[in-house]
């Protein structure tokens, strides 16, 4: 069987896209970015997600350029930042994000959040659907090889396919063990929506639960290993994220099984693992 590192998940046009990304929130830009990513490309991912938020494309795109591997063997993803909600600041932002990560496409672009994130819940369904009238355009365009959305409710993405031609391809949610957004989650299954969880590791308030661990330490591998291959379980595609060499490592080291009851163990673990919000 293929390694992790090496299996695809399959977007609703086609696309593949690779099982597990490396997460670039909270890493700065320049050396230690650049250098993080060059890490996650040397060590066998092939899949990278940022943002424009992040303020991290430019060195994002330097290391993939730098790499020497071929860029179509690369997935990229980046998003619009949440504030924009108008057509043509949709436009000028994908502008913008090409030109930092200069190379040449991009993979899967998201709309980062249904809201601004300085005003959460504000309805901005009419501004999501400028939005996404642009992205289909850049769609058909090969701007971009794949369309989708993050931190999107049902509500929210039910909006999008009412006045859609192109549906969302992706959602990418907060998703770890104890916070798991079941009815999004199997919304967007029930859909053809691919999940992709980001803080897998709950920005690591999880890494000290000792039930988490006790588990961990009966598959023989490490806390964040166990966290990360429990999305997979769940055809989640997570989205790890370390700055360290031997952390990106290790969390791509994910070819072993849950056992069901071990599985169902963990889902129920909701009033023990620290809550995201």
């Amino acid at each position: 069987m293929k390694k992790v590192l090496e299996q695809d998940f399959v977007l609703a046009n086609g696309v593949r896209i690779p099982k597990l990304g490396f997460g670039t929130w909270q890493i700065p830009e320049g050396e230690i970015a650049y250098q993080s990513v060059l890490f996650a490309l040397k060590h066998g991912y092939r899949h990278i997600d940022t943002a424009h938020a992040y303020e991290n494309e430019k060195s994002v795109g330097k290391a993939i350029r730098d790499s020497a591997i071929p860029r179509e063997e690369i997935f990229v993803t980046t998003k619009l930042p949440s504030h924009i909600k108008d057509y043509e600041g949709a436009k000028n932002h994908l502008a913008q994000s090409l030109a930092n990560l200069d190379i040449g496409y991009i993979d899967l672009y998201l709309i980062h959040a249904p809201w601004p994130w300085s005003n959460i819940g504000q309805d901005c369904r009419a501004g999501n659907g400028e939005v996404w009238r642009y992205f289909e355009e850049a769609y058909e365009a090969g701007l971009v090889r794949s369309i989708g959305v993050s931190n999107f409710n049902v509500a929210d993405l039910e909006n999008i396919f009412a006045h859609a031609k192109i549906r969302p391809m992706v959602n990418q949610i907060a998703y770890f063990i104890g916070y798991t957004e079941d009815d999004i989650t199997k919304f967007c299954q029930d859909n053809n929506v691919l999940v992709e969880g980001y803080s897998p590791l709950a920005t690591g308030r999880i890494l000290n639960n000792p039930e988490i661990q006790k588990m961990a330490d009966k598959y023989r591998v490490t806390l964040p290993q166990l966290c990360i291959r429990y999305l997979l379980e769940h055809n989640v595609l997570p989205l790890p994220k370390s700055t360290h060499e031997n952390y990106i490592i290790e969390n791509s080291q994910l070819d072993f099984k849950i056992l069901a009851q071990d599985l169902a163990y963990l889902d129920q673990l909701h009033d023990t693992v620290t809550k995201w919000n």
